[in-house]
């Protein structure tokens, strides 16, 4: 088995859950309750990451489901602060992904996000930089589990499906990339993404992720 690069999600992959210092500035800003803005946050969210809506647009839309009318400053700030919410790096996972390219393995992101998000993320964490493919879906108007998406981010990478792997913590984005050839994994933990690569005799083919 030929192994030659990997590609990961970005969100609760390589990036810790929802930074709740972030999310507490979003109940601020709005006024909602926690239940209300999650629901309202995720609704359209889709349409977001695919580049359909902007994130200023995405923003206008949900307050106008709320029913609020704030400010343009307000909305530059849950832009700000959603953004923020994202970034804070899954320290062992950005390792392995180290590691993999320290030992000649590409690495890629293939990633479900938004304009704004991306726009912040790419200005502020300079470590994105040391990845070969970074394929943000709103860029591309698709989103994961399109197939068109994985056959895209193979391509930058100049490899087979067979030859790559593919880590997201999302059930279904796993089946599409399997239902391609591409070898993956649902990611939860690092211990269990080990595990599962020792079960798939990766160990042998690159660097396993360092458990704390």
């Amino acid at each position: 088995m030929a192994l030659r690069a990997v590609i990961f999600d970005y969100g609760m992959v390589l990036s810790a859950p929802p930074e709740p210092a972030a999310h507490a500035e979003l109940l601020r800003i709005t006024g909602l309750p926690a239940v209300q803005l999650d629901a309202l946050y995720w609704a359209d969210r889709s349409a977001f990451d695919a580049g359909q809506l902007t994130g200023e647009a995405y923003w206008h839309g949900l307050l106008r489901k709320a029913e609020l009318n704030l400010s343009p400053a307000a909305v530059a700030e849950l832009i700000v602060w959603d953004a923020r919410m994202w970034m804070t790096a899954n320290a062992p996972m950005l390792a392995w992904a180290q590691a993999l390219k320290a030992a000649g393995i590409l690495t890629a992101i293939l990633s479900n996000i938004g304009d704004t998000v991306e726009q912040a993320m790419v200005r502020e964490l300079d470590w994105l930089q040391g990845f070969d493919v970074c394929v943000w879906s709103h860029r591309l108007r698709l989103a994961k589990p399109d197939a068109a998406i994985y056959c895209h981010v193979l391509q930058q990478l100049g490899v087979e499906p067979h030859e790559a792997l593919f880590i997201d913590d999302r059930q279904v984005n796993v089946e599409a990339a399997l239902a391609l050839g591409i070898n993956a994994l649902v990611f939860t933990t690092v211990a269990e993404l080990r595990a599962g690569l020792i079960a798939m005799g990766l160990e042998k083919l690159l660097p396993l992720p360092a458990v704390a």
